[in-house]
């Protein structure tokens, strides 16, 4: 079982810069990837960003060339958002999925950006 603690949201104006950071606990050995992503008020849970064990990432289209996913130590994982926009503004979730494909889910960070 792997336990996550996101940390970083917080409120920034548009055009900005903010890094959330999640801390994986327990069985962190099993992670195969990690991803964030992120629900909006009244909008479905949508995938902002994903990293696997190799390195490789890939991102929503709305992100593209603005966020930034990385991992440290397969116990971190970070993600580097810039140039917010207020529709970026959302709940940010860290995900991590085991090699059973066993995913886990943090508790959430809010990221409010001002226009």
């Amino acid at each position: 079982q792997v336990q996550l603690v996101e940390s970083g949201g917080g409120l920034v104006q548009a055009g900005g810069s903010l890094t959330v950071s999640c801390a994986a606990s327990g069985s962190i050995s099993s992670i195969r990837t990690w991803a964030w992503y992120r629900q909006a008020p009244g909008k479905q849970r949508e995938l902002v960003a994903r990293i696997n064990s190799s390195g490789a990432t890939n991102y929503g289209d709305s992100v593209k060339g603005r966020f930034s996913i990385s991992m440290h130590n397969a116990k971190y994982t970070f993600l580097q958002l810039n140039s917010l926009k207020p529709e970026d503004t959302a709940i940010y979730y860290c995900n991590a999925e085991d090699w059973g494909s066993v995913a886990s889910w943090g508790q959430g960070t809010q990221v409010t950006v001002s226009s």
